[in-house]
């Protein structure tokens, strides 16, 4: 019996696989000329140029020049149009939400950022989440139809079984039951939520120091402890997406939190969460702690750390290593992955010097010896991220040719 559409093997099925590898290609190369994707994809040139001709037809490829420099006629350059879809990114913090429109190549064509100030939001959450976006989209010259997917993240992690914001009581006007509905039939392209430290990840597995690798954790400490699990390749969210909440985790070193879904804070955060290094820069005798937001300042301190010898400021270094590798020693005996990556602000401003000092720690501390790395993505990692897995799924959606 012969094979339907869409049956795995059929001429229809192998072109689309054929046009995927080479939009991919086009992606990771930039332009390339009809030979060269021969040659990358093993296709003939017959079927290249049939191949090439299809995706223009599409519109999905367009040619932006010729070749120079070569013996014999200038080849013609193909890139994947930019135009072809549109994906959109939003980070959401308690004080402002960051949006971003990025065509499908990756690269950002315009942002936006609103400020969202008050423990009472002035505006409603689908109000903020729409103009946040519409600003963005705004800026980058489009209409919000123009954009194939959003993904929205934010702290702690909507319950798949509930829909509920769980872990991010600090973050206003997010927890009405009905909030996912509105936000639906307020936004005509489909919405992804994800947790803003799982979109960290994502950035660094695509982009940064993680790339290349299967399992590996990543610990953020900005405005409050998370940490990113990815196992196999895929993020681990957990049963209620509450996976890598370390900041809820109890340690040695300090207190037992009771409660800490309501106290939004647990060992881990309190023994070392950025608001801990002010404090702890006091009690060491560091003279110089500025004024302003604690992670500002926990950022400030540990980059004078860093660049400090000896002294109180290096003594501030090396116990502040010593208690993030207390609760990073808990989380590697029990997946053993292969990398650690530190980012977030309060981690990454140590730079080299507090990776090492907590690495030397952590192989005190832990039968695992996984490696240590600082973060590469630096600029809007949440943001960053939200846009890779947007394009992700926007490109699966338009670049399937399949249909």
């Amino acid at each position: 019996m012969a094979g339907t559409a869409g049956t795995p093997g059929t001429p229809r099925v192998l072109r689309a696989m054929n046009d995927r590898a080479a939009l991919d290609l086009l992606l990771e190369h930039g332009p390339l000329s009809r030979t060269r994707i021969g040659k990358l994809t093993g296709l003939s040139k017959p079927t290249a140029s049939q191949l090439l001709a299809r995706l223009e037809a599409a519109g999905l490829v367009r040619v932006t020049g010729t070749s120079e420099g070569r013996p014999g006629p200038n080849a013609q350059l193909y890139a994947v149009n930019p135009g072809a879809a549109h994906a959109a990114g939003l980070d959401v913090t308690p004080h402002r939400i960051r949006a971003a429109v990025a065509d499908v190549t990756g690269r950002t064509v315009g942002e936006y950022e609103l400020p969202t100030p008050g423990r009472r939001p002035a505006r409603p959450v689908v109000q903020q989440v729409t103009d946040a976006l519409d600003g963005a989209v705004k800026a980058a010259g489009l209409a919000r139809s123009d954009v194939h997917r959003l993904v929205i993240g934010t702290p702690g992690a909507f319950d798949p079984n509930t829909g509920r914001l769980r872990y991010a009581s600090h973050l206003p006007g997010w927890h009405s039951p009905s909030l996912l509905d509105e936000l639906a039939a307020a936004l005509p392209m489909p919405v992804e939520y994800e947790n803003d430290v799982n979109l960290v990840a994502i950035a660094e597995q695509r982009l940064g120091a993680a790339r290349g690798h299967a399992d590996f954790v990543l610990l953020w400490n900005q405005e409050g402890m998370g940490a990113a699990l990815v196992l196999g390749g895929r993020l681990h969210r957990g049963w209620t997406g509450g996976a890598g909440e370390v900041g809820f985790l109890p340690v040695p070193g300090t207190p037992l939190v009771r409660q800490v879904t309501k106290a939004n804070s647990g060992g881990y955060q309190e023994l070392a969460g950025s608001q801990a290094v002010p404090k702890l820069a006091r009690e060491l005798g560091v003279t110089d702690v500025p004024a302003g937001p604690y992670t500002d300042v926990a950022a400030t301190l540990l980059a004078r750390a860093a660049d400090h010898a000896g002294g109180p400021h290096r003594e501030l270094l090396r116990t502040y290593a010593t208690r993030l590798a207390t609760g990073l020693a808990s989380l590697v005996s029990v997946l053993d992955p292969e990398l650690v990556v530190l980012s977030g602000s309060a981690l990454t401003a140590g730079g080299e010097v507090l990776r090492a000092l907590v690495q030397a720690e952590l192989e005190e501390l832990a039968a695992a010896r996984p490696r240590l790395v600082v973060g590469d993505v630096t600029e809007h990692p949440v943001l960053r991220g939200a846009l890779e897995s947007a394009l992700a799924t926007a490109r699966d959606e338009v670049f399937d040719t399949s249909r």
